[in-house]
């Protein structure tokens, strides 16, 4: 039994080796993001973000769904002619997990796209660290199809992965893609036949595993902040979060690697890697 069992209605949590597997368990809805599961996921990351246990976390969805982006019902109609205090938290809440905490979330991440990707759910994505989907499985930015343009950070989202022709063409029309072509657009890192899905994933993760966490962790958030930074700015930052790194990690991993690559002759680029201490890893 998860140590997380029947803790959250929409969200459904599983820690295995390593690994801590986020579940949007709204299926009869095709994992549609609704008020209560946004605030249940602010929940889920930041107990898994203090969770020793869960070192590497995945973000799929139950049934033949991902999520289907934001639901229609419960976040828009049910909220018309609501305070406009109430509609602010809605919104505020929506953008606290899908991005906010997600976006430089302290553990690496990986989204398991494992069917129907729209709308709303391209914020989340784009999100995580990496990203492996189904072959089949379908995405589409539909917002035009229902009379509005794509909602929160959709937009920014696909700006920040998909080619600028590509991106125009799908927010405009509406049309639908599959996993292969997600891939091609680097929307994803790649896409593998459905029943291969979890084995692939894991396999990602496993290789994560083995990297030392803080290094991982600053590695990753530098990247992010400097693609919004200038060459000198970036220059600056990057020296910081290294030297960061070097102070908070309590591997020593610098000093570790330099003893592996140049006195053990252990670590050959492409052919063998820097192994984590034993006693920590």
């Amino acid at each position: 039994m998860s140590k997380y069992e029947a803790r959250w209605k929409t969200v459904k949590v599983d820690v295995e080796n390593g690994i801590g597997w986020i579940t949007l368990n709204r299926p009869e809805k095709r994992n549609a993001m609704s008020p209560t599961l946004n605030r249940e996921m602010i929940d889920v990351l930041e107990t898994l973000e203090l969770d020793d246990d869960a070192q590497v976390v995945v973000l799929t969805g139950a049934g033949d769904a991902w999520t289907a982006g934001m639901d229609l019902k419960e976040y828009f109609r049910e909220t018309d002619g609501k305070p406009e205090i109430m509609q602010e938290r809605m919104r505020r809440d929506c953008s606290q997990w899908q991005w906010k905490l997600l976006r430089m979330y302290s553990k690496a991440t990986i989204a398991m796209v494992n069917g129907w990707c729209f709308g709303g759910a391209f914020s989340p994505l784009v999100a995580c660290d990496l990203a492996i989907a189904a072959d089949d499985a379908v995405f589409g930015l539909s917002e035009v199809n229902w009379g509005i343009p794509p909602g929160n950070l959709v937009s920014k989202a696909v700006a920040d992965t998909m080619g600028h022709r590509q991106a125009l063409h799908y927010i405009m029309t509406g049309d639908t893609f599959t996993g292969k072509e997600a891939a091609s657009m680097g929307l994803i890192n790649k896409s593998v036949p459905k029943e291969q899905l979890r084995e692939a994933v894991i396999e990602l993760a496993n290789k994560l595993l083995e990297k030392n966490p803080v290094v991982l962790r600053y590695a990753k958030i530098g990247f992010k902040r400097c693609r919004e930074l200038t060459w000198e700015q970036g220059e600056d930052y990057l020296y910081a979060k290294t030297d960061q790194s070097n102070q908070r990690d309590p591997e020593k991993g610098r000093k570790e690697g330099l003893k592996q690559f140049l006195d053990d002759k252990t670590i050959k680029p492409g052919l063998q890697t820097y192994k984590r201490p034993k006693s920590d890893a």
